[in-house]
């Protein structure tokens, strides 16, 4: 069995702790997955953020979970998600709303989100009910 140390040798990050580019870490919850249609190119994205509690109906997320000292300045709603995108796939198999996954990837900005692209990953967690 492979070492999770030797696997990950830097420490997880919160996703509200990510910096701008780089290598990283890190470690979340599905928030929402999208498909694209069969005319475009095949690609899958989800959104990550650091909690699995649903948004509340004016938007903001609770960030109860977060500790302060995790935060990125410049307010919940720029900075507390991550944008994930499977360029080549229509669908990866488990990863759907609710499940907690750990990434590995670089990290870069686009359109003002945190994005990583065909990030390493593990399903942490899934709902054995549903």
């Amino acid at each position: 069995m492979a070492d999770p140390a030797a696997e990950f040798p830097q420490p997880e990050l919160f996703i509200s702790g990510l910096p701008d580019r780089g290598r990283v870490l890190c470690r979340g919850f599905i928030e929402s997955v999208t498909y694209v249609p069969a005319a475009q190119v095949a690609s899958f994205t989800a959104i990550v953020t650091d909690h699995d509690v649903p948004r509340s109906k004016g938007g903001l997320a609770p960030v109860a979970t977060v500790p302060p000292s995790a935060r990125r300045p410049g307010g919940p709603d720029r900075r507390d998600r991550l944008r994930v995108v499977w360029l080549g796939r229509r669908r990866v198999p488990g990863v759907e709303p609710g499940c907690e996954l750990r990434l590995e990837g670089m990290l870069t900005l686009r359109d003002g989100l945190s994005t990583m692209f065909n990030p390493r990953y593990e399903i942490l967690s899934r709902q054995e009910n549903e």
